[in-house]
C-alpha cells in the first residue's frame, strides 16, 4: 500500500487516494464522526449555487461534494487526479461530467468559471499557492474562490485534545475501516504541517485572489476561506 509523504510527490499522493477509493467516503464519516458531511454542506451554503452558474469542483474525489450543486441546478465539472476516485465517482453519479486534471495544471481555459471550489484538496497539491494561482486562472472576473480545508482549533485546550486524535486515535481508527490505514498518517501529518486560518488567507492573497474572508467550522477544526478575483 502506497503512503505519500509531506513532499506530496504527485504521483505518490495521486496513486494514494486511488487505494482508498472504494471506502473513501465510508472512512471519511467514520473518522469525522459524521461532520465531513455538515462542512459540505457549509460550503454550499456559502456557494449558494444558481442554475446557470458553471462551478468547477476541484480535488472532487468520488463527486460526494460536486453533486449537491448539480442538484440546485448549476452545471458543475467534479476534476481530480486519481482515476481510481473518479472512477467511483463516475458509478456513483453517472451523470456528472468527471475529469482527471492536475490542480498544478488545470485542462481548462482561461476565466470560465464562476466559482472554484476545492474541499479538503488544497493540502495535497505539492505548491498550493501555484495551485491557488491555476484557480485563479481559471475563474472570470468577479467570480470567487471558496476553500474548505482542515485548519487550527481557536481553543488552546481543544487544540490539545485534537492533535492527540489525529497522532494517536485516527491511525488505529482507519486501520479498521480503510483500505490504506496507512494514508491517514499522511492526513494527521499533513494536517499538522498546515498553515492556521490567517496563514492560508495570506498564501490567497499572495496568489493573486482580493481580500480573504474565513468562517471557523467545529471550532476551526475546518475553516471556509472565501475571496473573489479581482476584475482588470
Amino acid at each position: 500500500m502506497t503512503r505519500a509523504g509531506l513532499d506530496k510527490e504527485p504521483h505518490d499522493v495521486a496513486r494514494m487516494f486511488d487505494q482508498v477509493a472504494k471506502r473513501y467516503d465510508l472512512t471519511n464519516d467514520v473518522l469525522s464522526l459524521g461532520q465531513d458531511r455538515r462542512w459540505r454542506t457549509h460550503v454550499v451554503d456559502l456557494v449558494a449555487p444558481q442554475p446557470g452558474d458553471l462551478i468547477l469542483d476541484l480535488a472532487a474525489g468520488t463527486g460526494t461534494s460536486s453533486e449537491p450543486f448539480a442538484e440546485a441546478g448549476a452545471t458543475v465539472v467534479p476534476c481530480d487526479f486519481s482515476l481510481g476516485m473518479l472512477t467511483v465517482g463516475k458509478a456513483q453519479f453517472p451523470g456528472l461530467p468527471f475529469t482527471a486534471g492536475d490542480g498544478m495544471r488545470l485542462p481548462f481555459a482561461d476565466e470560465v468559471f464562476d466559482t472554484v471550489t476545492i474541499s479538503f484538496g488544497l493540502r495535497n497539491i505539492v505548491d498550493p499557492i501555484a495551485g491557488l494561482r491555476e484557480m485563479l486562472r481559471v475563474t472570470r472576473p468577479g467570480g470567487r474562490i471558496v476553500v474548505c480545508e482542515f485548519s487550527t482549533p481557536t481553543w488552546a485546550p481543544f487544540r490539545t485534545v485534537y492533535t492527540n486524535y489525529l497522532m494517536r486515535a485516527l491511525p488505529p481508527v482507519a486501520r479498521r475501516v480503510s483500505s490504506n490505514p496507512e494514508s491517514y498518517v499522511y492526513l494527521a501529518e499533513s494536517i499538522r504541517a498546515w498553515p492556521d486560518q490567517r496563514g492560508l488567507a495570506l498564501r490567497m492573497v499572495e496568489a493573486g485572489w482580493g481580500r480573504v474572508e474565513w468562517h471557523n467550522l467545529s471550532g476551526g477544526i475546518v475553516a471556509l476561506h472565501q475571496s473573489f478575483k479581482p476584475h482588470g
